[in-house]
């Protein structure tokens, strides 16, 4: 029996509706803290460039660390296995900006989803080409996966989490201590904070990471953007690793490969079936969407989309 994927969409929204507003938004950076807790959207983009939506889709909103998943595949695809002396591939059961492994383990993270695996990640991506043109890079992928060229970088949230990143900037030089940094750590942090302040919309989100549920190819434009066995296991570490400490939970809850924001965001991967968006700001304290991740518990057992399935 094939589920009616609207309905299933519908559903989840109502099903979630009432606990929109609950969580804390992420009033640690300044220009998330005024974020109305209020808004909640979902988006699910099919291969055949169907978008089935409730809510608030067409709002753009700070994805922070869902950009992760973005620059980890655009890092395997220029970098291949030589990315992974630099960053690790296991859950850390910590939280995203923990500092507490680094040292026990010389400075290499867990995994490249967390804050320290991300600037790591982002550092190897700017090799020969500098932060500029890495940003550049970064937001023409985002742009051409969502085939929407109007997707920017909030300046303001930038601004922001450049000015309240000091345990950002602790994992950094620590990092850097152990020689697992190949650049300043101002520049692989300036790159870091632009990319976590890119905004985009749930529609526009949920379009671009359409790639990674059909193994690394864009089913709009047919093109074949990282191998397949790269996009599994990407899959495979957000389905380990996405949601920090937090992780087996979604996993147990939703059984689908996803990546949290604290801007409210997650992004959904069903392997062969489509990609998933949803956007509402209050958090639970693991830093995850707390209305997202309802909606999306009760879309994946309602479309019988778990992996475990």
């Amino acid at each position: 029996m094939i589920a009616d994927l609207a309905r299933c969409v519908a559903e989840a929204y109502e099903v979630a509706l009432p606990h929109r507003g609950k969580g804390k938004v992420a009033d640690y950076i300044p220009a998330l803290a005024t974020v109305d807790p209020n808004r909640f959207g979902f988006a699910l983009a099919l291969p055949d460039g169907t978008v089935h939506t409730a809510g608030d889709v067409d709002i753009p909103f700070s994805i922070q660390s869902v950009s992760k998943v973005f620059t980890l595949a655009l890092a395997l695809r220029r970098l291949g296995s030589s990315l992974w002396t630099s960053v690790g591939r296991e859950p850390s059961g910590s939280a995203f900006n923990s500092i507490v492994q680094l040292e026990s383990e010389n400075g290499i993270p867990r995994n490249p989803l967390i804050n320290a695996g991300a600037i790591a990640t982002t550092d190897r991506l700017i090799d020969g080409r500098g932060d500029e043109a890495t940003v550049a890079e970064i937001l023409d992928f985002l742009r051409a996966r969502a085939g929407d060229d109007s997707i920017a970088i909030d300046a303001e949230v930038a601004a922001s989490e450049s000015e309240t990143g000091a345990r950002n900037r602790s994992l950094g030089y620590f990092m850097k201590g152990f020689g697992n940094l190949h650049h300043p750590v101002e520049e692989a942090l300036g790159v870091y904070f632009r990319q976590c302040a890119i905004a985009m919309s749930c529609r526009q989100l949920a379009r671009a990471g359409l790639f990674l549920a059909m193994e690394g190819r864009d089913p709009i434009t047919g093109e074949q953007l990282i191998k397949p066995h790269r996009a599994r296991r990407i899959n495979a570490i957000m389905m380990l690793c996405g949601h920090y400490d937090n992780s087996g939970e979604f996993a147990f809850r939703v059984g689908l490969p996803g990546k949290s924001g604290v801007g409210g965001g997650i992004l959904c991967i069903a392997p062969g079936q489509g990609s998933i968006a949803v956007w509402s700001p209050g958090l639970t304290e693991a830093g995850t969407s707390l209305v997202g991740a309802v909606a999306l518990e009760h879309f994946a057992y309602a479309a019988g989309w778990s992996v475990f399935d």
